[in-house]
């Protein structure tokens, strides 16, 4: 903040091109985590097979479950999302003394917000259970929407987590904006 660059960011290349390429690796590889979620799957299409087998028998269906797997999977994009801003931090340390002073800046605003931000979004976790419960009640209480309710709301899920992955993305949006603007020249002077 006093203008000091931290050793650890000094004296390293600047990486327009490879903050572009990792982010755009760590969002694809979380969004593909989010899709593709064996948990949040829609339920397999019971087709002609249901005339030769008896019909399954189906567990019940907990929150329990979903609850977990929402953690796990924003678990999996705190710490991957972390180590991008991390290095993209460096990167646009070792642009210019201006960015240098930026990429301190959002360390100290990631460590100041960080536990904030942490609960914040663990709290959406209870918001999908009240969706999850509201949901199994109009099933049980519409006999047409028995079917579908559950696929719903894994859609739902996998909606709000990609909603959530957008938004911790973008700090790291930011500070590649910032970087791009440092390698093109075209930048304001960050005020003391």
């Amino acid at each position: 903040m006093n203008g000091e660059t931290p050793a650890a960011l000094a004296g390293q290349p600047a990486g327009t091109g490879t903050s572009e390429r990792e982010y755009a690796r760590v969002r694809g590889t979380l969004s593909a985590a989010i899709a593709n979620d064996r948990v949040l799957a829609p339920a397999p299409a019971r087709g002609r097979s249901r005339a030769t087998l008896p019909a399954p028998v189906e567990a019940p269906v907990e929150y329990l479950v979903y609850r977990e797997r929402y953690r796990y999977l924003q678990q999996a994009m705190e710490n991957g999302i972390g180590t991008l801003r991390t290095r993209v931090r460096t990167a646009l340390a070792a642009a210019t003394p201006e960015m240098a002073r930026l990429a301190v800046l959002d360390a100290v605003m990631e460590r100041a917000l960080g536990a904030r931000e942490r609960s914040l979004l663990a709290g959406i976790a209870g918001l999908l259970e009240s969706r999850f419960e509201r949901l199994r009640q109009e099933a049980q209480d519409t006999p047409a929407a028995q079917a579908a309710w559950l696929d719903r709301f894994r859609q739902d899920m996998r909606d709000v987590l990609l909603a959530e992955l957008d938004v911790r993305l973008q700090p790291v949006e930011g500070l590649l904006a910032a970087l791009r603007a440092s390698a093109s020249g075209h930048h304001e002077p960050i005020p003391r």
